[in-house]
């Protein structure tokens, strides 16, 4: 990914919600496939 694709990828991730941790663990995944990194699904179902 060039810069500006990069900037939009996070820009987008933080209109979604993502916090700053989220997506900085979400683009280490990408980067290193380490499986801690992998998002986990979030809980959407109301309680």
């Amino acid at each position: 990914m060039n810069m500006t694709e990069n900037s939009r990828f996070i820009k987008g991730l933080r209109a979604a919600g993502w916090t700053e941790k989220e997506i900085n663990d979400f683009m280490l995944y990408i980067e290193s496939g380490e499986e801690e990194y992998m998002p986990k699904p979030k809980d959407t179902q109301p309680k």
